[in-house]
């Protein structure tokens, strides 16, 4: 057993929904979480900048004296999970294998949706490893960049954020898909709008919640689970505008935020 905490981090905000998941899962389990909100977005940048961001990260969660990380991003994880695991010494965790699995295993065995980020999308790492999972399975991708500003502010059930959603998955409803993967951490506040567009016969994977439940097994595995009866702490850390972090983050972990850190990374 073991009472350090579990690293997460995130380019910025919506990595949160990841926390919050881990906190549902393992609710005996401190965290400190990093945004990098000095440098969001990572998606439009080159797969090399997204590397050496995420390996400083990691340096500094190791610092923290983390017994293992959980990356929460899905562009970081697309282009840096293999440099971070090579680096690390503990247990590193991406969210594109876990939801990617839970999609594999969904549905009738038809075609697969993928909602993302237009690196995450670009990357093509969802789809390589549904298909590693269910090889030859059809999977349809689609980048959805206007989804993450309308998270920020709030517009969950907003007329335009309905259509918006109807224009980017339309495509995905006509192929028939049997299960959508958001591919995006910001993308599970918007679950009830995706799901009524999609259809109820259409499975929505959270990839947040199947991380989730594999960090649980990673940490059963590996003999660290923190002892019966741990009082949990969460830090909070991010690189830039704390404020803008505390507010809006206070969405996306369904409680309010009172206080986070401001680090430099480098």
């Amino acid at each position: 057993m073991n009472q350090a905490p579990i690293g997460i981090f995130d380019s910025g905000i919506g990595g949160l929904t990841v926390a919050r998941a881990v906190y549902h899962r393992l609710p005996g389990e401190s965290t400190v979480y990093f945004g990098d909100t000095a440098r969001v977005p990572y998606g439009p940048k080159s797969p090399e900048t997204v590397r050496r961001y995420s390996l400083e990260i990691l340096h500094w969660l190791l610092d923290q004296g983390v017994k293992a990380v959980v990356i929460a991003c899905n562009t970081s994880t697309a282009h840096a999970l293999e440099a971070l695991q090579s680096e690390s010494p503990v247990p590193v965790i991406g969210v594109i294998e876990p939801g990617a699995r839970a999609a594999a295993g969904a549905g009738r065995g038809g075609p697969v949706g993928v909602i993302g980020t237009a690196g995450t999308i670009a990357s093509g790492a969802y789809a390589r490893a549904i298909r590693r999972v269910r090889p030859g399975t059809q999977v349809e991708q689609r980048a959805c960049p206007l989804f993450v500003p309308l998270v920020e502010e709030g517009w969950f059930e907003h007329p335009a954020a309905e259509l918006i959603a109807r224009e980017y998955l339309a495509p995905l409803r006509e192929t028939g898909v049997d299960a959508l993967v958001l591919g995006c951490t910001h993308y599970p506040l918007l679950k009830p709008l995706l799901q009524r567009v999609m259809g109820d016969d259409v499975r929505l994977i959270d990839s947040g919640e199947e991380t989730a439940s594999a960090v649980a097994a990673v940490l059963e595995a590996e003999g660290i689970t923190a002892p019966p009866g741990t009082e949990p702490r969460h830090r909070f850390a991010v690189s830039d505008d704390e404020a803008r972090f505390l507010h809006v983050g206070s969405r996306f972990i369904g409680e309010r935020l009172d206080a986070a850190e401001l680090v430099a990374v480098d």
